[in-house]
């Protein structure tokens, strides 16, 4: 294998794989390497934890002689990035040693053969499940506005990630980590598609979000039995999916509350970051009081500290106060777009549900707490 490329390219490559380098110690030093397989005129770089693989590919003219192996990521990017900006190196392949020349330097490392690298993709060779073009843009707003309701390192795995559900034309994202649920969807230009649920893992969400910006590029997403691909441009994202049976998120979701309050969004919002100041890692309960046209935020912590503000909103219920985690509320209200929010309440003991005012119909599900 020989072929020449510029510090800057392979820089942008080996960035766009150094989510699925696995940095840990473990039993499969291989997976501390990255693949280079260069083609007639395309250099691929490929990483895996065995759970994401991500691959960058460019297109090079520069390949003299095609051919793969694997070397060891953090030097290879250290190398790199202590180079000169306009640098070029060239790689070559004797035995079992990886040769870099740029300018007067020449590097060795060592490597491991192409042949043992894993490769995720090839552990389902079922014919794809369900194929989707869709907008990144679209994309990225489906999933940003619920991706902070997945769990993180939950007892019950198939929490640890997000459902996507493609149903009636449309796609579903929904995450939920047993204390609040959130969930929203888009129209797809696909027809007749048959409905479909995936799990997939939270890194996998994470890392596909990293490669759609803002481009107006499409995304092509590729799901079959045990695995979900997503890829643009020359950047795929591979990800096994989680087993089990995600929670019935329309079953969750409160339809029957009687009680509403409509409030501005982002007076809300800063009410509720100026009561979380009292509080600290473990203590973030919030108290909301609603009588008619009126609510009021109560915070206090264990030093005696408190908060009281009183907001102006559309209500015109029976009085009424719930506790709950402000920090979950912040979070739904960052991510929601419209002026004016509503919560929808049953009792002071039960969910509640937060929409938008005017929107398209994402819901937000918080379990109340005892404050």
């Amino acid at each position: 294998m020989r072929f020449t490329i510029q510090r800057e390219v392979l820089l942008k490559l080996l960035r766009i794989v150094s989510g699925a380098v696995e940095r840990r110690q473990q039993q499969k030093p291989i997976l501390a390497n990255v693949l280079l397989r260069a083609t007639q005129d395309h250099l691929l770089i490929v990483a895996t934890d065995q759970e994401v693989e991500l691959i960058g590919e460019e297109q090079l003219s520069t390949i003299q002689q095609p051919g793969a192996i694997t070397v060891p990521f953090r030097k290879l990017s250290e190398l790199c990035k202590a180079l000169p900006d306009a640098a070029e190196l060239t790689f070559e392949l004797h035995g079992d040693r990886a040769l870099i020349k740029s300018g007067r330097s020449r590097f060795t490392l060592a490597t491991l053969p192409a042949e043992q690298f894993p490769d995720i993709q090839s552990l389902n060779n079922a014919a794809p499940a369900c194929k989707l073009t869709i907008p990144k843009k679209q994309f990225r707003w489906l999933v940003a506005r619920t991706a902070f309701a997945m769990a993180e390192q939950d007892v019950r795995y198939f929490l640890n990630g997000m459902l996507l559900e493609v149903k009636q034309n449309k796609l579903f994202s929904v995450a939920a980590d047993g204390h609040r649920l959130a969930m929203n969807y888009i129209d797809l230009t696909e027809q007749g598609l048959s409905p479909m649920r995936v799990i997939v893992p939270r890194k996998g969400i994470l890392e596909i979000m990293r490669m759609v910006d803002e481009d107006d590029a499409d995304l092509q997403l590729t799901i079959v039995a045990s695995h979900v691909r997503a890829q643009s441009g020359n950047v795929i994202v591979t990800s096994k999916l989680l087993d089990g049976k995600f929670p019935d998120y329309e079953r969750v979701i409160p339809r029957d509350g009687k009680m509403v309050v409509i409030g501005n969004r982002e007076r809300l919002k800063e009410a509720f970051h100026r009561a979380s100041a009292l509080f600290s890692e473990k203590f973030r309960g919030v108290r909301l009081r609603m009588s008619k046209a009126s609510l009021v935020v109560l915070a206090s912590n264990p030093e005696q500290d408190e908060v009281e503000e009183d907001l102006e909103v559309e209500y015109d219920g029976q009085n009424l106060e719930v506790g709950f985690n402000v920090r979950y509320l912040i979070d739904f209200l960052s991510v929601v777009q419209s002026e004016l929010v509503s919560f929808t309440f049953s009792d002071s003991n039960k969910s509640t549900l937060i929409e938008e005012v005017g929107g398209r119909g994402a819901a937000y599900v918080l379990m109340p707490i005892r404050t």
